[in-house]
């Protein structure tokens, strides 16, 4: 066979593949955390057999999006308060340095494809589809690690995103915090506009802290009821 000079292409494994969607699903939205991930459920979702799914799910485990419970099996991870607040304290670090090495070392396609975004995430208003919007900001950030031209930094902050979902859920769950996230994104893509490396810096630092400040907020709430709950909860009590 004479050589063309392209690149042989091999696909990936089967399990790689479904680990891959099952991860996206979660990223996505559409499991939610609580929501069990039954092997029959996964089985039938992906067309695979129980052996993949659930090295699959070791992975996404190992990740911190999944927890698997002895007698129950696998389930989308909860965050704490406390465990929300170390995700953040280093999504804030990470975030900015991708900010910052985007407004150094970004093309001038990537800044105005980072801006073409950015109007889209503009453009929606409050009762948008959550799954829609977390969409929007997936695609945003894709761009921001891309265009930072750090390697480390793109893969620890994706990793960090990926287990920051259902945070970034809680806060689009808030109708009075779009128009703040809007208006924080314009401050990092004009900064990067302005080739404002800490400009950028700090938009970045400020956006994660004030969806930080909601998502606890919120997730404190949470906990104080469910607190609540299970004081009058009988069957708590005994337990």
């Amino acid at each position: 066979m004479p050589d063309d000079g392209s690149l042989k292409v091999t696909p990936q494994p089967v399990r790689r593949q479904v680990e891959d969607r099952l991860r996206e699903a979660i990223v996505d939205g559409r499991f939610m955390p609580g929501d069990h991930l039954s092997d029959r459920l996964l089985c039938e979702l992906f067309g695979v057999s129980r052996s993949v799914i659930r090295e699959a799910v070791r992975r996404l485990e190992a990740e911190g999006l999944v927890d698997v419970l002895p007698n129950r099996g696998p389930f989308v991870a909860f965050l704490s308060p406390a465990e929300a607040t170390q995700v953040y304290e280093v999504r804030t670090v990470l975030e900015a340095l991708a900010g910052q090495g985007f407004a150094e070392r970004a093309s001038d396609e990537e800044v105005a494809e980072l801006r073409a975004v950015f109007e889209e995430i503009a453009a929606t208003r409050p009762g948008t589809d959550r799954t829609a919007l977390l969409r929007l900001k997936r695609r945003f950030y894709d761009v921001l690690l891309r265009g930072c031209r750090n390697a480390y930094v793109a893969r620890m902050l994706d990793q960090v995103l990926n287990r920051n979902t259902q945070l970034r859920a809680t806060t689009l769950s808030d109708p009075k915090r779009l128009p703040h996230t809007v208006a924080e994104i314009r401050r990092i893509v004009e900064a990067i506009e302005r080739r404002d490396r800490e400009g950028a810096w700090e938009a970045c630092r400020d956006h994660v802290t004030q969806a930080a400040r909601v998502a606890l907020r919120i997730l404190n709430q949470q906990a104080r009821e469910k607190a609540e709950t299970g004081s009058r909860d009988p069957a708590a009590t005994a337990a």
